[in-house]
């Protein structure tokens, strides 16, 4: 994964955290939710690129 990709995929991370917090403040179950899935989908790029990591690295 190159630097770029994993610094989007923590800034994916963070803002997920952020709306999640800011849902929980306000009582908004859709900005919890929404949130929680942006922190779904960062978990998910850090794996696949973790994956593609090792893989290149076993064939090198």
């Amino acid at each position: 994964m190159s630097t770029e990709d994993r610094m989007k995929a923590t800034a994916k991370n963070i803002e997920g955290k952020a709306q999640e917090a800011i849902g929980e403040i306000t009582g908004d179950p859709e900005d919890k939710a929404e949130g929680k899935a942006k922190q779904t989908e960062a978990q998910v790029r850090h794996s696949v690129e973790n994956v593609k990591e090792d893989v290149k690295k076993k064939i090198d």
